[in-house]
Parts: C-alpha cells; sequence; structure tokens
C-alpha cells in the first residue's frame, strides 16, 4: 500500500478515537468526578496528539495540492477541503489553549467542543467522499 493511504488510513483511526474523546470528555464534565474527567482529558490529549501528528505528515503529502490553492486561488471542488482545513486550525489552536486552563467546562473548552463537532461532521464528509479510493488503496500491492 502507499504511503498516502497508510497515513490516510491512520488518519482515520485517530480521527475516531480523538473524537470518541472528546465526546467522553464533555459528559464527563458534567459529572462530579474530577477523577473520571481527569481520566478522559488524558485519553484525549493523547488522542489529539496523535491525530495532529497524522494531520500533519497527511498534509505533506498533499502540500503540492496546497501550494495550488495559494497559487492559483480555491476552485470549485475544493472548498470543502479549504474549510475543513481551516476549521482544524480552529480546533488545533483551541486545544492547545486549553492545555493552559484548568476545570471542566471552561468557556473555550466549549468552544473547542462545538468547534469539534463542527469537524466531525466536515470530516464525515472528506472521508465519505474519498471511500472508493480508500477501498480500493486495501488492494493496491505497490510501495
Amino acid at each position: 500500500m502507499k504511503r498516502i493511504f497508510v497515513i490516510d488510513w491512520i488518519l482515520i483511526v485517530v480521527f475516531i478515537v480523538s473524537a470518541v474523546s472528546g465526546f467522553g470528555l464533555h459528559i464527563a464534565g458534567h459529572w462530579n468526578s474530577h477523577e473520571v474527567w481527569h481520566n478522559w482529558a488524558v485519553f484525549h490529549i493523547l488522542g489529539s496528539v496523535l491525530f495532529l501528528i497524522a494531520i500533519i505528515s497527511h498534509v505533506t503529502t498533499h502540500w503540492v495540492w496546497y501550494k495550488g490553492i495559494i497559487k492559483n486561488g480555491i476552485g470549485r471542488k475544493s472548498k470543502v477541503t479549504v474549510a475543513l482545513s481551516i476549521i482544524f486550525l480552529l480546533l488545533s489552536v483551541t486545544g492547545i489553549l486549553l492545555l493552559g486552563i484548568n476545570g471542566p467546562n471552561s468557556p473555550l473548552g466549549l468552544w473547542h467542543y462545538r468547534i469539534g463537532i463542527i469537524i466531525i461532521f466536515i470530516s464525515i464528509g472528506h472521508i465519505i467522499k474519498r471511500l472508493p479510493v480508500f477501498r480500493k488503496s486495501l488492494n493496491d500491492k505497490k510501495q
């Protein structure tokens, strides 16, 4: 399987881990147990760091596409991907800023959660659109 598809499949797995742990963290914030909240926070941070690393690898493999956007502007088919990239950047910045904030349900944490929900929906659409290519990559023996 080509390197680009290995990165994409890893990205799907860590996306799921980050999304599920984000929901778990949000729900745990409504409970009285700081220990449960803390455990979800650790799980979410670890999953999200792996997600960020996978995203960086993903963007690197698609760097020619990004350079084309910068050089030629946004094409009709590229708007969703550009929006996804910008919203993910916002999600990442709010997540990193949250590392310095104590306590569940902070205003910034709630914004991060809302942006995360938006990212989940856009990412699912991004993945579904590419499912035929992902399926084909499973049969690809080239490296």
